[in-house]
């Protein structure tokens, strides 16, 4: 099995970079693995953090535990500077391969690779995975169809990986239920004739919280103590602190 703490392949830029920064941590803290912080324009702003257990599993529970943990964080840190909609999600059954650990538990299943470093001037692959190299250096990949006298078989480095994900299948969906990597599906609509189904129809455990709202900004006005003098408020009559003598007075018990 692998570690928590094994290194990813692959990084975010810009604000996706931010928050992985600020919630890679917490969340291995937790004992669970972060698979990906996407930022989006659904629903206004959306930021998805996929996150897993090192056996590739992850329920609506524990997606719960990930985001009452890390909210309160991004809230301190405030790394999106507006208001968002914070998802935390499975991977999915198609999900992103960004360890060395993902390609070896997902060897023998179809995948599409894209090179960050363009290869014999190529950059996007698809094919079945093999199992990778003792180092985690390469993959190999079996690709469909190749031209006569290509190589059907070629290694891909992992240094240069710039995304990766697998392909929807039968023997996919079947595989990912018998593990427990993904919710049961019934009658799953998976397209026979080209093996996969629409990526935006892959079932994902998700848990998303009320919307994320900005800090609100501070007056400076508001801060700046004002020059003029203050004056005393003048008690008001019968207010105050009634002393024992005045009581009595009103007593007429005083001469």
């Amino acid at each position: 099995m692998a570690e928590p703490t094994e290194k990813r392949l692959v990084s975010e830029t810009g604000v996706a970079a931010r928050v992985a920064q600020i919630v890679e941590g917490p969340i291995e803290g937790l004992g669970f693995r972060l698979v990906r912080v996407k930022i989006s324009n659904t629903n206004g702003c959306t930021v998805q953090i996929m996150a897993e257990r090192p056996d590739g599993t992850m329920g609506v529970d524990e997606c719960e535990t990930v985001s009452r943990a890390i909210s309160p964080i991004l809230d301190l840190e405030d790394p999106v500077g507006g208001a968002y909609y914070l998802e935390i999600s499975s991977p999915g059954i198609d999900r992103p391969l960004v360890r060395v650990s993902d390609f070896e538990r997902w060897a023998g299943y179809e995948a599409k690779v894209e090179l960050a470093v363009p290869m014999d001037g190529r950059k996007r692959f698809r094919g079945i995975l093999g199992v990778p190299s003792a180092d985690g250096a390469t993959v190999p990949i079996d690709l469909p169809d190749v031209k006569p006298g290509l190589p059907s078989r070629i290694d891909l480095p992992l240094r240069d990986l710039g995304e990766a994900h697998l392909v929807l299948t039968d023997d996919l969906i079947r595989e990912s239920l018998r593990r427990g990597s993904a919710p049961p599906q019934d009658g799953e609509d998976v397209d026979e004739e080209a093996g996969e189904a629409p990526e935006d129809e892959v079932p994902q455990v998700r848990f998303i919280p009320q919307p994320k709202r900005p800090k609100p900004k501070m007056d400076k006005k508001s801060d700046k103590k004002s020059d003029k003098p203050v004056k005393a408020k003048k008690p008001k009559p019968g207010g105050g602190i009634v002393t024992k003598a005045a009581r009595l007075k009103n007593r007429d018990t005083l001469h």
